[in-house]
C-alpha cells in the first residue's frame, strides 16, 4: 500500500441476507446461532465479510450457503447499514439482501460458523446480534410494502395456485384479514397474473380456476402506476 492511500481508513464489508418463508400459515425468518465472538451463541442473520474479489451479491449467496445450506435463491438489495459502533470488532458496513423461499424446497443444516440454524417466527423472534433485529424489521417493512405493487408472493407458492391461495399467503405477510372482493378486483388491476385452463377442487362445492405468475421472477410492474394498498 502506498504512503497515500494510508492517510484513508478502510471499513470492512459484510453482507447479510434475510431469508422469509411461510411454514403452516406463520411467516418465518431463516436464523443461525453464531459460533464465534462476538455474539457468541447469540442468533443472527446469516451473513459475513465480502471476499477482496467477490461482488456483494457472490458473498452474500456463499455465505448462505456456508451458513445454512440453501442456495439458488433470487436475492434483492434491501438497504446499507452503517452505524458506526453496530460491531464491536471494527468499523463494518454490511449490505443486506432479502429474499423468500419454500419451505419444501430446501433442508437446512448449520455450517460454517454456525452453530445452529433454524426457522423463527417473525412475531416471536429470540434476541439477535448486532443491529440484525433493525435489519429483519426493515425486510419485513419492504416485503410488505411490495406486495401492493410486484409479484413478490411468487417464490412461496405452487407455479399453479387458487386465488384463495394467493390471498392467503398475502394475509400471512401481512398478518391480517383481507376483503376478497377488493382482493381480486386491485390483482387484476396490477397484471401480473394468468389465467390458467386447469381447475382444481377447492372444498366440496365446486372446483377453482388455477392461475399462475405472468413473470417467475421479481417484477415491479405496478399497473397503471398505482401502489395499492390490500
Amino acid at each position: 500500500m502506498n504512503q497515500k492511500n494510508k492517510k484513508y481508513p478502510r471499513p470492512a464489508v459484510t453482507v447479510d441476507v434475510v431469508l422469509f418463508t411461510v411454514i403452516r400459515g406463520h411467516l418465518k425468518v431463516l436464523l443461525i446461532r453464531r459460533k464465534n465472538p462476538p455474539f457468541r451463541g447469540r442468533w443472527a442473520i446469516p451473513g459475513g465479510f465480502v471476499g477482496p474479489r467477490e461482488s456483494l451479491e457472490e458473498a452474500a449467496l456463499r455465505e448462505l450457503k456456508e451458513e445454512t445450506n440453501v442456495s439458488g435463491v433470487y436475492l434483492e438489495q434491501l438497504y446499507t447499514f452503517g452505524a458506526p459502533n453496530r460491531d464491536p470488532r471494527t468499523r463494518v458496513i454490511t449490505v443486506a439482501y432479502f429474499s423468500l423461499i419454500c419451505a419444501n424446497l430446501v433442508q437446512v443444516r448449520a455450517s460454517d460458523d454456525a452453530r445452529d440454524a433454524r426457522w423463527f417466527s417473525v412475531r416471536r423472534l429470540p434476541r439477535l446480534a448486532f443491529d440484525h433485529l433493525e435489519i429483519q424489521r426493515c425486510a419485513l417493512d419492504r416485503l410488505k410494502n411490495k406486495l401492493g405493487y410486484s409479484n413478490i408472493g411468487f417464490q412461496l407458492l405452487p407455479e399453479k395456485f387458487t386465488l384463495t391461495e394467493l390471498q392467503r399467503v398475502y394475509e400471512i405477510i401481512l398478518g391480517r384479514k383481507i376483503d376478497k372482493r377488493n382482493f381480486r378486483k386491485k390483482l387484476t388491476q396490477l397484471d401480473i397474473l394468468r389465467g390458467c385452463s386447469e381447475r382444481r377442487m377447492a372444498g366440496v362445492h365446486r372446483p377453482a380456476r388455477l392461475y399462475s405468475f405472468v413473470q417467475q421472477k421479481f417484477s415491479t410492474r405496478k399497473g397503471k402506476g398505482i401502489l395499492f394498498s390490500f
